[in-house]
C-alpha cells in the first residue's frame, strides 16, 4: 500500500536508538524511551497560505528528523508502524 501524504503531513518511520547505555548497561524494551527521531518516508506538497500560494514544504523524503515524544499519530502500513505529523511537530532535520 503506497500513502500520499495531503497539505503539510509528513510520514515517519522511527529509527530505532541503542538499547545499551554509554556505560555497556543493556536496557530492556520496557526501560527505553521511544525514539524522538526517524526518516521521512513520504511527505505532502505544503500547505497554502493565507493568499491561497501553496508554501512548499521544509522536509524531503529521505531527511533525518527529530521531532517530539508525542507527536503525530500512528499509522500502520502493510504491517509497519510508523507516524503521520503535521510539519510544524518536526523540530529540527538532522544533517550530516
Amino acid at each position: 500500500m503506497k500513502i500520499r501524504p495531503l497539505h503539510d503531513r509528513v510520514l515517519i518511520k522511527r529509527v530505532e536508538e541503542e538499547l545499551t547505555t554509554a556505560s555497556g548497561i543493556v536496557l530492556p524494551g520496557s526501560a527505553a524511551e521511544k525514539p524522538n527521531r526517524g526518516e521521512v518516508i513520504a511527505a505532502g506538497p505544503g500547505k497554502s497560505n493565507d493568499k491561497g500560494e501553496l508554501r512548499p514544504i521544509g522536509v524531503k523524503v529521505g531527511d533525518q528528523v527529530l521531532f517530539g515524544q508525542y507527536a503525530g499519530t500512528k499509522v500502520k502500513v502493510d504491517g509497519e508502524e510508523l507516524l503521520m505529523m503535521s510539519e510544524d511537530d518536526i523540530l529540527a532535520v538532522i544533517e550530516k
